[in-house]
């Protein structure tokens, strides 16, 4: 069974910086696209910001200048930058993969999500 392994959470202060990781519990083949979710309590889940396998960005207009999605192929990783983190990005940080593993068809993967907690 395929599972997205995320990592990186945790309690930071407000303008504090956190790095969140995710890669697949299995080989990857190929990573299409790639995105973090955020949901907040009673708020409905947002796109944090996503990247094609064309390099090309995407971010939610507050998360602008101060988040960075990358990957790197080699290790089949996918991380999210936060700087200048506020204590409204407080939430659970989702990774969603849209992959290929090897015998199955392109498909979207979730993770479980990584809680992110920005407080002093």
């Amino acid at each position: 069974q395929v599972q997205l392994v995320e990592s990186g959470g945790g309690l930071v202060q407000p303008g504090g910086s956190l790095r969140l990781s995710c890669t697949a519990s299995v080989p990857i083949e190929t990573i299409n696209l790639a995105r973090w979710y955020r949901q907040a309590p009673g708020k409905q889940r947002e796109l944090v910001a996503g990247i094609g396998n064309d390099g090309a960005t995407m971010y939610g207009e507050s998360m602008k200048a101060r988040f960075t999605i990358s990957t790197d192929n080699a290790k089949k990783m996918v991380y999210l930058q936060m700087n200048s983190l506020r204590p409204e990005d407080t939430a659970v940080y989702s990774c969603n993969l849209r992959m290929r593993v090897p015998g199955t068809p392109l498909l979207d993967y979730w993770g479980q999500g990584t809680q992110v907690t920005i407080s002093s």
